[in-house]
């Protein structure tokens, strides 16, 4: 006779519990994990991927991120279209030495000051923002381009020298926006790549 719920009798069996510690052990190889749009709330599951470099979980539900920090190798990072408000400190973005692509678009950032936390983000060279309330504060380009001095590109625009240094005018060519800037950094991945072709 179960005592309790049906789940707690058979995750405390010793069957059970050797494919745990499998699973885990197992996600200790992960270097790809891709789940977008799958309504997914947390992502605790991930604190166990130790060699993940490309993370893309866009289009879900989250609104913490912590678990990631253990995943110091990420080099992409795609948490686009979620509900992440507030971003971790200083001490999360310096263990990510190796990101370098950071997507975090329609998000629900509001503060600029939170959002200047990714300035101890070492590797950091294109961040998308764009569609979140921060974006429309202004100069949130200006302060974002000069609180992340590794900065190449942010919200699909390369970085022009304009506005690193104020008051400098720039040929037409050369202003922010400029469509000559124009760069898609985060395009549509096709259907059945392989992470070896990505």
């Amino acid at each position: 006779m179960f005592h309790g719920t049906i789940t707690k009798e058979l995750t405390s069996h010793e069957e059970w519990s050797h494919y745990n510690a499998n699973i885990i052990e197992d996600q200790k190889d992960f270097v790809f994990v891709k789940f977008s749009g799958l309504h997914l709330k947390s992502m605790e599951n991930l604190q166990f991927c130790i060699s993940l470099r490309v993370c893309i979980f866009s289009n879900n539900f989250i609104t913490d991120i912590h678990a990631l920090q253990n995943c110091i190798k990420l080099v992409k990072l795609d948490l686009h279209g979620n509900q992440v408000k507030i971003l971790p400190d200083t001490k999360f973005w310096s263990g990510l030495k190796n990101l370098k692509l950071l997507y975090l678009h329609d998000n629900g950032f509001a503060k600029l000051k939170n959002v200047c936390m990714l300035s101890a983000c070492q590797s950091l060279i294109a961040l998308t923002m764009f569609d979140c309330p921060v974006s429309l504060i202004k100069g949130y380009r200006h302060v974002l381009v000069n609180s992340i001095w590794t900065l190449k590109a942010l919200d699909h625009h390369v970085i022009s020298d304009e506005e690193i240094i104020q008051n400098w005018h720039l040929p037409e060519r050369f202003k922010m926006y400029n469509q000559r800037l124009f760069f898609n950094f985060s395009p549509a991945l096709k259907k059945n790549i392989i992470y070896s072709e990505f």
